[in-house]
């Protein structure tokens, strides 16, 4: 115990709550660096599996924006859970795509380097 001020008390979720108000703001914030960051990972990196990770990172940042949007018009609308659910399998089959298309172009050329893929004749 500090003063008069109990530490536990401190601590206590609704307490936190009420200090730091989460908005629909501070998501579209987190989800604009996350996209950021797999935008830069996509333009940066010459790896395939880390462009294809860079891609799902910017997929999951429009699934954060979709939600903070559903969250800001109240629980009673489903329409953006029904879209992120939408997001997650196309992402799911991009990415079995993806390393499909990866792992023949290894087998072929020895090397997942984009640069090298870029020639296109096997």
């Amino acid at each position: 115990m500090i003063g008069s001020i109990n530490i536990l008390d401190i601590l206590k979720p609704e307490l936190i709550c009420a200090i730091v108000r989460v908005t629909p703001t501070h998501y579209l914030y987190v989800a604009g660096i996350v996209f950021c960051i797999g935008l830069m990972g996509v333009m940066i990196r010459r790896n395939a599996i880390a462009i294809l990770m860079s891609i799902e990172l910017m997929l999951n940042a429009v699934n954060i924006v979709l939600i903070a949007g559903g969250r800001a018009y109240g629980p009673k609308t489903y329409d953006a859970s029904s879209f992120v659910i939408f997001i997650i399998a196309v992402a799911a089959a991009e990415a079995i795509v993806g390393l499909a298309l990866i792992l023949a172009a290894y087998r072929h050329m020895k090397d997942i380097n984009i640069d090298d893929m870029s020639i296109m004749k096997w």
